[in-house]
């Protein structure tokens, strides 16, 4: 199971082969974002509280389309061969 803060490998897209830590999980939607990775630009109008202006952020990622990376278990394994 994919939780916050664990880290994965993604599948396709252009960011497909990176790895990254997750940050934020969308349950029903069966979505997350990872770590400076799947980056989109923000057009954002200027406020008087906020500056406006174009910023990247990450986009949602669907489940499927990422790998949970098990550093332990690759450590046992390593260990284990010795």
């Amino acid at each position: 199971m994919i939780k916050k803060g664990l880290k994965v490998k993604i599948l396709t897209g252009k960011d497909k082969t990176k790895e990254g830590e997750v940050i934020e999980i969308d349950r029903p939607g069966n979505r997350a974002k990872v770590k400076d990775l799947n980056m989109i630009k923000k057009h954002v109008k200027t406020t008087k509280e906020k500056k406006g202006g174009i910023f990247s952020k990450e986009n949602f990622i669907h489940l499927s389309n990422l790998k949970l990376i098990d550093v332990k278990k690759k450590e046992k394994k390593a260990s284990a061969k010795k």
